[in-house]
């Protein structure tokens, strides 16, 4: 049984975050003001709806006075290279270790070195996407090589976000004269043609809401979830918090459009947009964007829009300003599979160095400058 009382620190590893409230042991001080995504729930909702039944599912964790302190969400895989990767997938946008404002670096490490010791040791260790910028990043590069690791960086996309300033109709004057224009009009051919668009954010709804959104997403052109059962546990999680906002448009009373929006503390972030393909010459992606941005700006009135994954070109017109997500790959040198993988790792960032540096020095030559055996021929 754990025992993390006053004065009698704890530390281990779990597979689920049940075996902690069974304890006793609060996690509220890992997530307050939090995002969603560094939230224990939003780990225990991948772990359920994504990665149900997957044995290599870990919680390692420091406690202490009946709290959790520190908590690295990790998954074990690989065979002869065993690693560990941080506990996230293509839903993910942004992750990190959770860490109470009391831990320090030192609870970090001695995460690191649980994790590391699993499976008589493990060789490789990956922890992505995170935001590079972040204090928690730099830290977990500092404490991998504490542990004697061989930490590297990797991009992993972009992140195109909107800060807001003022009101929408401030947003709207940022925006082009052209942009403006075709939202007016846009919304307005929408309206006459017998289109409706609403905001759902109750909990009440949260089954209208779902059965929207999969409608329309049957009728789009995306594929099938290979996870059925996230969105629809996302969904009802938003919906009980107050964070939905689900955003849907109907022609003559059927779901055309739908974006599964949320929003958390002054932050909306934009998670899943789908439109039904036959009604695609009403530009409802378009409008219905609009119409979910004027709700977070003027009824939440957050500070900022967050598009998440990718650098699509459309991203650009709605929002202000992009940063990069970036991920830490490590190699334990002390290991034969790591010192040869993190050898491996070096060559490939030199060749892609050197091969960088000579394309920088063949495109900044002069376009009409003679080459060596013209100059001789002179």
């Amino acid at each position: 049984m754990l025992d993390a009382s006053a004065g009698n620190p704890t530390e281990g590893t779990c597979a689920d975050l049940e075996t902690l409230r069974n304890a006793g042991l609060d996690m509220a001080g890992l997530s307050r003001e939090s995002p969603l995504e560094a939230r224990p729930e939003w780990f225990e909702l991948l772990r359920r709806s994504v990665f149900a039944g997957d044995p290599g599912v870990r919680y390692h964790y420091l406690a202490d006075g009946g709290r959790v302190t520190a908590l690295l969400p990790v998954r074990l895989a690989g065979g002869i290279v065993r690693k560990v990767e941080a506990l996230s997938n293509y839903y993910t946008s942004l992750y990190a270790p959770l860490l109470a404002d009391e831990a320090d670096a030192a609870a970090l490490r001695r995460l690191l070195e649980r994790a590391a010791a699993e499976r008589g040791g493990v060789h490789v260790m990956r922890f992505a996407p995170m935001d590079r910028d972040a204090r928690i990043f730099r830290e977990l590069q500092d404490q991998l090589r504490a542990i004697g690791w061989k930490p590297f960086r990797f991009f992993c996309f972009g992140n195109w976000y909107l800060k807001v300033e003022r009101d929408w109709e401030h947003y709207l004057g940022q925006r082009s004269a052209n942009q403006r224009g075709q939202i007016k009009r846009k919304t307005r051919r929408f309206s006459e043609a017998g289109g409706l668009m609403e905001v759902i954010a109750e909990a009440r709804r949260a089954g209208e809401a779902l059965a929207a959104f999969q409608e329309v997403y049957s009728a789009s052109w995306k594929t099938p979830e290979p996870h059925p059962e996230f969105i629809p546990a996302l969904v009802r999680h938003l919906a009980a918090r107050g964070a939905l906002r689900m955003g849907v448009a109907r022609l003559n009373g059927q779901a055309v459009a739908a974006q599964l929006w949320f929003v958390t503390g002054k932050k909306a972030c934009i998670y899943k947009v789908a439109y039904h393909e036959a009604f695609a010459s009403h530009s409802l992606g378009y409008i219905l964007t609009a119409h979910l941005l004027r709700h977070v700006i003027e009824q939440d009135r957050v500070a900022e829009v967050d598009f998440l994954i990718g650098d699509e070109e459309y991203k650009k017109t709605w929002m202000s300003d992009r940063r990069e997500r970036w991920g830490i790959i490590a190699y334990n040198p002390r290991t034969l599979p790591g010192a040869a993988l993190a050898l491996r790792e070096i060559a490939a960032r030199g060749l892609r160095s050197a091969r960088a540096w000579i394309e920088s020095r063949l495109n900044t030559a002069p376009p009409d400058a003679p080459s060596r055996r013209e100059k001789g021929s002179r």
